[in-house]
């Protein structure tokens, strides 16, 4: 087992390197968190840096989470990323689609999780996905970004269901956020911030489920440019003091690349507290 990449120590658990790690045709075998790997399709849906940030966002907010809820959660890449940063939380997890639900199963059980984690596969807006009483200290969500209809699906059902709204919107991701956060508990989602409807579509899916924004930072992808995505942590409006509830903290930008196209050390440590590699 390599201990060191390009200078960097790995952190974090070893899984058992027994466990069965072969690739088959058309799939790859990728780095995640320390010694964590993850099953991806070669031209599927792929985990990205909005993935990072969720899961760095999330638990950056909720250290203390003991139960862990992602909803939508494709390949598994947020849920795992968190599992490795909070090492002892349990987690359930929801997603429809059946490929990116067999994906998660083969690295759930490659990283040694499957004693924290339950995978269920389901629409989470239906009824039977979660039982009424179910309660999590965090929850993540990575909605799809925009509504049918409004650009080009693409030719992969996994990257169409995770950019297009085929299975409910950031209101249903607030809404079940709403029903299922525990007393105190927090949701963390990812959404577009440009052009400007996409934002406020944040505010009122918020606003209508009985959560507030308690804080939001944007994120830049290249120095220069404007913002495109933001970060943003909810809770129950009637759990917080009026003067949190009433407005939101907005962070200062996250800058991801500088204006040579190199990452920017800030962003080099918040990849290092999630256990990647701090590297370009």
């Amino acid at each position: 087992m390599e201990r060191f990449f390009k200078g960097w120590a790995k952190p974090g658990p070893i899984p058992n390197p027994d466990n069965q790690n072969e690739v088959p045709p058309g799939e790859t075998l990728d780095s995640l968190s320390g010694h964590f790997r993850i099953f991806q399709l070669e031209d599927g849906h792929r985990y990205s840096t909005d993935d990072v940030l969720t899961a760095w966002y999330g638990t950056q907010s909720c250290p203390s989470a003991r139960k862990v809820l992602d909803l939508g959660s494709g390949i598994g890449t947020v849920g795992m990323l968190t599992a490795w940063r909070l090492q002892g939380a349990t987690f359930v997890t929801i997603e429809a689609q059946e490929e990116s639900v067999r994906l998660a199963r083969k690295s759930i059980k490659l990283n040694g999780l499957e004693d924290r984690y339950e995978i269920r596969q389901g629409d989470f807006r239906e009824e039977d996905a979660l039982a009424p009483e179910e309660r999590f200290d965090l929850i993540l969500g990575s909605p799809p970004y925009f509504p049918i209809g409004s650009g080009i699906l693409g030719n992969h059902p996994q990257k169409v269901a995770c950019r297009f709204e085929l299975r409910g919107s950031i209101h249903d991701y607030c809404k079940t956020a709403a029903k299922h956060l525990d007393w105190g508990g927090v949701f963390s989602c990812v959404f577009p911030i440009s052009p400007s409807n996409q934002a406020q579509r944040v505010v009122d899916a918020a606003k209508n489920a009985g959560l507030c924004i308690i804080k939001q930072r944007n994120v830049v992808f290249r120095e220069g440019d404007e913002p495109l995505i933001g970060l943003f942590i909810m809770m129950h409006s009637d759990q917080v003091p009026a003067h949190i509830s009433g407005r939101t903290f907005l962070e200062s930008p996250l800058t991801i690349r500088d204006s040579k196209g190199q990452a920017t050390h800030e962003y080099l440590l918040v990849k290092m507290t999630m256990g990647l590699p701090p590297t370009n």
